[in-house]
């Protein structure tokens, strides 16, 4: 199994417990991390923004990843959220264990 790291920003903290109540509970990802406050800068309609937002952590499996993607854009309030995937290329053994029992599988079995 290949295990990411989802980057997902957020407006608000409610909004990402939300969504990470979502798609943890779904076991589309076995854990999520909610960092905030986070300040951003960023091209929006041609115009330079500046924002408060929160940082949505979730340790999934590469092979969950578009099912997941799809699952935080339908409960997403931005019109371009941002959901980016990185590869985890190592980790501890045990967490690596535990990340794998705590999803359901990429073949939609537990």
């Amino acid at each position: 199994m290949q295990y990411i790291l989802v980057y997902v920003t957020v407006g608000d903290q409610a909004e990402a417990g939300r969504i990470a109540a979502a798609v943890v509970g779904e076991k589309l990802a076995a854990c999520a991390n909610i960092i905030a406050p986070m300040r951003s800068l960023y091209w929006w309609e041609e115009k330079l923004e500046e924002a408060e937002e929160v940082v949505l952590l979730l340790k999934s499996e590469l092979g969950l990843f578009e099912t997941l993607r799809d699952r935080v854009c339908a409960l997403h309030s931005y019109d371009v959220p941002c959901i980016v995937a990185l590869p985890i290329l190592a980790g501890s053994p045990d967490y690596l264990n535990w990340l794998g029992g705590n999803m359901v599988t990429a073949g939609g079995k537990d």
